[in-house]
């Protein structure tokens, strides 16, 4: 719950005096409305926030299923509580994570990527395996935070996070360099293969765990992604798969290969590929790269009016028609691609969908669509210009300057 102006403080007022709110509740509350920079209106992140964010910080609804949450959920909240200038939504965010995914003890523990009701009746981490992605999301919001904020804890934890992530997740693979695990578990296979996701790390992120740490990999990270992403191996026909594989052939040798387990298919985790490539700043030395490499998706959605929803990457054969988080992820990549008319078809294809999403009285209302209303806040908020990426991976936020000369 988050506060937009002195009206609401009020309200909040007439509901304690109630006995529906802790005092402990509305006193940052209205310390954070009396601001002159306040909570910045951005309905379709209000609307979310104020249908799935607990109270407590919990999102609720994951990719599978709307009684779970997930660290994903949690650290794309985070992210979008900053860039709306939303304090206490931010930092219930954190705290249930940390306490409820981490054991209280973010030192040590990685966030575990799913919570629920789990087998045994009760409500808990479903699976502690950690999601890297999620983490680099979680340590570039703190870190953020922090930065626009003021608030050295949350440089702290982020720290914390990254060093955990430096030791447990950063391996020294043969022939390609320094490269990020998905996870502690299900990664490192026998006879030198390895499973990574070019969607699990976003260049604006890596560049500013640089910032904060210039002699850590994550600028080796990076360009080791974007020579994922331009592999002729995997990327024949200008796509990218969700899943790939990496076999060391030698000392200093290997090749990516056909990940053993999803085949070569392109879908609902390679499409992120294409929107942290549109979210790159342009000035980055790897933004033109990667954007050259990824042409065959922009020359599909010409073709068809629509992204599709299934890519083979190694014949470039497309099946079905991507839903409208699909279409979201592609305005920042057809902005960037210099698409302009393309991108205005996919945005307003997107508005459409979001006009149904946010009716109450429409049946989409009712429809399970945590991933898309998540792609979709990603891209709508670059396209309002709520927030930009800078080379170095700092965030621009609207709202920055506003606060900045406030006294």
């Amino acid at each position: 719950m988050s506060v937009r102006n002195l009206s609401d403080v009020k309200g909040l007022g007439r509901l304690l005096g109630r006995g529906l709110l802790p005092l402990a509740l509305l006193l940052p509350m209205a310390a954070q409305a009396a601001e002159g920079c306040s909570v910045q209106n951005w309905p379709l992140w209000k609307n979310y926030a104020e249908r799935f964010v607990q109270k407590d910080g919990r999102m609720l609804g994951s990719s599978m299923d709307p009684n779970q949450s997930s660290s994903e959920g949690q650290s794309y909240g985070m992210f979008f509580a900053l860039v709306a200038n939303d304090p206490v939504t931010f930092d219930a965010l954190w705290r249930w994570t940390r306490d409820n995914m981490a054991g209280a003890d973010i030192a040590q523990n990685l966030p575990g990527w799913l919570w629920g009701p789990t087998p045994a009746g009760t409500w808990g981490i479903i699976d502690k395996n950690s999601a890297s992605d999620s983490d680099l999301w979680f340590a570039y919001a703190l870190l953020e935070a922090d930065r626009l904020w003021k608030k050295p804890a949350y440089r702290a934890d982020a720290q914390r996070i990254l060093d955990n992530v430096q030791k447990t997740l950063i391996r020294d693979i043969p022939g390609l360099g320094k490269m990020l695990l998905p996870g502690p578990v299900g990664y490192e296979h026998p006879d030198q293969l390895w499973r990574f996701n070019a969607s699990y790390t976003p260049i604006p992120l890596l560049r500013r765990f640089s910032k904060e740490l210039p002699a850590g990999p994550w600028n080796a990270v990076a360009e080791s992604t974007a020579k994922m992403i331009a592999d002729k191996n995997m990327n024949r026909f200008g796509f990218v798969p969700d899943w790939v594989g990496y076999r060391g052939t030698d000392l200093n040798k290997g090749m990516f290969v056909v990940d053993k387990f999803t085949n070569a298919l392109g879908s609902y985790d390679a499409i992120r590929t294409y929107l942290w490539a549109g979210l790159t700043s342009p000035a980055d030395p790897l933004a033109k790269p990667m954007l050259d490499h990824l042409d065959g998706m922009a020359q599909s959605t010409a073709s068809t009016g629509v992204p599709p929803e299934k890519v083979q990457v190694l014949t470039g054969a497309t099946e079905g028609i991507g839903p409208y988080g699909f279409s979201a992820s592609l305005v920042p990549y057809l902005r960037a691609k210099g698409l302009p008319l393309l991108a205005d078809q996919q945005q307003r294809l997107v508005d459409q969908a979001i006009a149904h999403f946010t009716d109450p009285a429409d049946p989409a209302y009712q429809q399970h669509q945590y991933y898309h209303v998540m792609l979709s806040l990603f891209s709508l908020g670059w396209s309002e210009h709520r927030y930009q990426f800078n080379k170095d991976g700092t965030v621009n936020v609207s709202w920055e300057a506003a606060c900045a000369s406030k006294p």
